[in-house]
């Protein structure tokens, strides 16, 4: 599928601040507020870079390299793979709240852009996930198959 090599980016939620020097470079678009020198803009703090060395549709997974920010959200992933170990309704509603929580805390952003959904899990130096551009439906895209995790 032509993911492999590709570099994808992990962002916090809040939009950086652009700049408003002349260089376009440090510019950015002003409108929609993506610094292109970060990862193809739409997102905050630089929380890691996952580079794409295996794609098993509907599965990316590669090498993750944790960024600055990625400390202040290690333990909700940490949560959220735990919980994804669980089989039980208890555990399926922990981590649907779990999953609720990456989504407003982090952005994924694709060589092309941010995404409109994903599920990331991330352990060690691996990251693994599966995207949309159009937003899951409440049914749940990600299927038994996404709350279990797959991939690398």
């Amino acid at each position: 599928m032509g993911f492999e090599g590709e570099t994808w980016y992990v962002r916090g939620a809040a939009p950086v601040a652009v700049g408003t020097g002349g260089d376009p470079e440090s510019r950015g678009d002003a409108e929609s507020g993506l610094d292109p020198r970060h990862g193809g803009g739409g997102g905050g703090a630089d929380i890691g870079e996952i580079l794409i060395d295996e794609a098993d549709f509907p599965w990316l997974s590669g090498r993750f390299r944790a960024g600055p920010a990625f400390a202040a959200v290690e333990d909700l992933f940490a949560r959220e793979l735990a919980l994804a170990e669980g089989d039980d309704a208890a555990h399926r509603s922990r981590w649907e709240a779990t999953q609720a929580e990456i989504e407003r805390t982090v952005r994924l952003i694709s060589p092309d852009g941010p995404v409109a959904a994903f599920l990331l899990h991330i352990r060690g130096g691996r990251a693994w996930f599966r995207w949309s551009d159009a937003p899951f439906d409440d049914e749940g895209d990600e299927g038994d198959e996404g709350a279990g995790g797959a991939g690398g």
